[in-house]
């Protein structure tokens, strides 16, 4: 009984077509329903408003009206399902990718991954990056046997678009200029302290990185990073992550008889 109360109550509360449920009453009327609406108008804005502090810079580019409009559809067809409310919109960019009216910015869902990405970073767990000293033992030859832990922090976003440059110019990282919208860009974003960071991944990065969060070795990481792209450089690569902070620890992996790593 209470879970069908509750079951009508959530789906009267995002549809304004559907009357207040039966169970709702007040004490001065059987059917309140201009209060059920104040309630149900409340509830929806609160919930846009939780999207426009997570896609500031979504917003930014379709403007507050569209971006309203585009989140009260959101918000009816996906409703919060944990009382979590930071968590709420992770999936904002899929619903962008298929929103026709946004079909025009192709580059938009992929901007909103990165806000949401940089959210989770904020509220990810904290741990002690490592300095680049802690390196300074490795033999070269044993350095294709690491095992590197990456931050809890640590999200990749890739995108067919200038994702991290559209973010930036939104976001008040960098200022408006001209931007080629079909040079593709992939995203390390990190909190390895205080702030969330992020910046563009060199070719390969994100494919090096995706193998290492994976478990792989630094030597077979480099090999899938390169397969992904030609240019890849491991030196700058692995410099970039060790000084952004984003190694926490690592280890080195036991060589197979036959002397390699996976």
């Amino acid at each position: 009984m209470v879970a069908t109360v509750q079951s009508d109550f959530a789906r009267a509360l995002l549809d304004p077509d559907l009357p207040p449920p039966d169970a709702v009453t007040a004490h001065t009327m059987r059917h309140p329903q201009k209060r059920f609406a104040v309630y149900r108008n409340n509830v929806v804005a609160g919930l846009i408003n939780a999207l426009r502090a997570k896609f500031a810079a979504t917003e930014r580019i379709v403007g507050p009206d569209f971006f309203a409009a585009m989140a009260r559809l959101f918000v009816t067809a996906h409703p919060p399902r944990s009382k979590i409310l930071h968590t709420y919109g992770d999936d904002f960019g899929d619903f962008i990718a298929a929103f026709e009216p946004a079909a025009s910015l192709p580059y938009l869902a992929d901007v909103a991954r990165l806000e949401a990405a940089r959210t989770r970073a904020y509220h990810a767990a904290d741990a002690e990056p490592l300095s680049p000293a802690a390196f300074a033992g490795i033999a070269p030859d044993a350095a294709g046997a690491l095992r590197l832990t990456l931050h809890p922090s640590l999200q990749i976003v890739r995108s067919r678009h200038p994702v991290v440059t559209v973010w930036a110019m939104n976001a008040d990282e960098m200022p408006l200029g001209a931007v080629d919208f079909d040079r593709p860009e992939d995203a390390l974003v990190l909190r390895p302290g205080f702030d969330v960071a992020v910046r563009r991944l060199p070719p390969g990065g994100a494919a090096f990185l995706i193998a290492l969060c994976g478990g792989a070795t630094l030597a077979t990481a480099a090999a899938r990073a390169a397969s992904d792209d030609v240019s890849f450089d491991l030196a700058a690569n692995l410099a970039g992550l060790i000084g952004s902070g984003a190694v926490t620890a690592f280890t080195l992996a036991e060589a197979s008889p036959e002397g390699y790593t996976s």
